[in-house]
């Protein structure tokens, strides 16, 4: 049996996994009336992919369902498919094939070692989209958060707004800033109990034992869902390029929004994930998320985390979240029933907050001008027009301003060459006597040209490699012209979890333009102090032979 499943896990395992399904529960809710398809399809998501994407997935520890970027796209897809079709009973087939499709191509992405590819995107990219997608979330929920109907954009939003004035409910946006409220207090009086579960009740009680009129969830079917299959068919032929649209959008985001969960989940467990198998697994999760009727997911960053806080340790731990969520489902659907809608919009909008990448927008006025640019583009084009145009338009751009910044670089004399030495195997001629007294101990690593958003992956994974009883690692950037803002990122984690680890990291030959990027993040001075910071490499081995005897 231990060859299955080790049982002194278990307790970690069922812990874990009642933490997660509990922050999972109104994150649920929330999503599911945010999609336009009610409460009951994000708590059918939440279970389906929860259970399944945990059991056939590749990272062990992942705690999945509805996420905050998948149902921004689920709403724009619902959206659409009602505005095709008249109402949402009869889009429903449209939105249920989506949803399956992009289960399906999720599967062939982890058939065709598509995650391999996936890592390459560039910074200014996934910031500017992630941060679009927070504002989304956030501006979708302000008529809920007044007790108003929200229309399905945000540019209808902003061009509404006055009714919000007029029309407002004051007793549900005392609930819905309740909820706020008791969201960021309850963490700073305790952290044993999540503080979005304590905000869902403190506020839906207030709501109940004052008897106030505002609008509530309403009723949530209960038992075991139904299946949809029937539901899918006949599709109308009109509906096509809709249903690959945003089937591509919701495999290409949700495989992004989970490998980076399963990246921190690596580094929070020391493991490895199957980056293939995750989005297996997901597919799988999604598809039979359709089937019952409900939202797709991913993997969910704060589930993920507190489960393996709270002592989950297999892929068992992510299962017992969804069944969790399945019971709530089958015994508390009629007490969910009269959660005031104004309270999910409380929840969601520090959720859209925490999307937001304000590390990258603080830094727009020092990165390198063209990072700026694409983040900015990306950003706007999210949240005031198409997500896959946003990620197509801004791969583009970051990809063609790169090249134009190479071409200006080499016309300038300066190295555009390859990274292939940054394995550090074969020592320099200047290093080799250094190299032979202190390998054990000291470790250099070489970087050759631009460090950019096609480097960076292959920067990260060779700093992992390091082991053994290493003191100080040197990185000669010497040949290193230009950093852009998603090789500035990578060296500063690289750097973090260096130091983290009580490796001495000492930077040699740097140019001006990366030294000054370096300088304006404050990399060198908060991570790495100046006297770690040498002109030549000589300098760093004088510094080390003093200090390493």
């Amino acid at each position: 049996m231990k060859k299955f499943y080790d049982f002194k896990n278990f307790k970690g395992d069922l812990t874990g996994g009642l933490v997660a399904g509990v922050i999972a529960l109104p994150l649920a809710l929330a999503f599911g009336v945010q999609s336009g398809m009610g409460a009951a399809a994000g708590l059918y998501g939440a279970i389906a992919v929860g259970i399944f994407a945990a059991l056939f997935g590749g990272t062990e520890t992942q705690a999945s369902g509805p996420t905050g970027p998948m149902t921004v796209v689920s709403a724009a897809l619902v959206a659409g498919a009602i505005q095709m079709n008249g109402d949402l009973d009869n889009a429903m087939g449209i939105i249920l094939v989506t949803f399956l499709l992009g289960g399906l191509i999720q599967i062939v992405f982890g058939l065709l070692n598509i995650a391999g590819y996936v890592k390459y995107f560039p910074y200014p990219v996934v910031s500017g989209f992630m941060s679009g997608v927070g504002l989304i979330i956030i501006i979708l929920q302000l008529f809920p958060l007044v007790g108003l109907s929200s229309p399905k954009s945000t540019v209808a939003v902003i061009k509404d707004l006055p009714r919000m004035f007029t029309e407002g409910n004051l007793y549900a946006l005392a609930l819905g800033v309740l909820t706020i409220v008791v969201y960021y207090v309850f963490p700073k009086i305790t952290k044993a109990v999540p503080s979005a579960l304590v905000a869902l009740l403190v506020s839906s009680l207030a709501a109940y034992f004052l008897k106030w009129d505002v609008p509530v969830i309403g009723e949530i079917p209960s038992g075991l869902p139904a299946l949809q299959i029937g539901t899918m068919w006949p599709i109308d032929p009109g509906a096509y390029s809709l249903i690959i649209e945003y089937a591509i959008v919701l495999a290409v985001l949700g495989s992004i929004d989970s490998l980076l969960t399963s990246v921190i989940a690596d580094n929070m467990t020391k493991t490895k994930h199957n980056s293939n198998r995750e989005l297996i697994g997901q597919g799988l999760g999604n598809m039979l998320a359709a089937v019952i009727g409900g939202i797709p997911g991913a993997g969910a960053t704060k589930g993920t985390v507190v489960n393996i806080n709270a002592g989950g340790k297999t892929r068992l731990s992510g299962a017992l979240h969804g069944i969790f969520l399945l019971t709530v489902l089958l015994g508390l659907g009629t007490l969910a029933a009269h959660i005031p809608l104004a309270v999910l919009a409380g929840l969601l909008i520090p959720v859209g907050f925490k999307i937001i990448d304000f590390k990258g927008l603080k830094h727009l006025k020092v990165v390198p001008r063209a990072d700026a640019i694409v983040l900015v583009i990306v950003l706007l084009i999210t949240t005031f027009g198409s997500l896959i145009n946003a990620v197509g338009i801004g791969v583009a751009l970051a990809s063609l301003l790169f090249m134009k910044q190479a071409s200006d670089l080499a016309k300038n004399g300066m190295e555009v060459g390859s990274v292939s030495d940054f394995d550090g195997s074969k020592p320099w001629q200047d290093e080799q006597e250094f190299y032979e007294k202190y390998k054990d101990k000291v470790i250099i690593k070489h970087l050759y040209g631009p460090l950019f958003f096609g480097f960076t992956s292959y920067f990260k994974d060779g700093i992992k490699e390091l082991g053994g009883d290493i003191k100080a690692l040197i990185i000669r950037m010497d040949r290193v012209p230009y950093i852009d803002q998603s090789g500035l990122y990578a060296l500063e984690e690289a750097i973090f979890d260096l130091r983290q680890q009580g490796i001495e990291v000492i930077l040699t030959g740097l140019k001006e333009q990366p030294k000054d990027q370096m300088l304006a993040i404050d990399l060198i001075d908060d991570l790495v102090p100046h006297e770690d910071v040498f002109e030549t490499v000589d300098e760093a081995f004088t510094y080390l032979r003093g200090k390493l005897g």
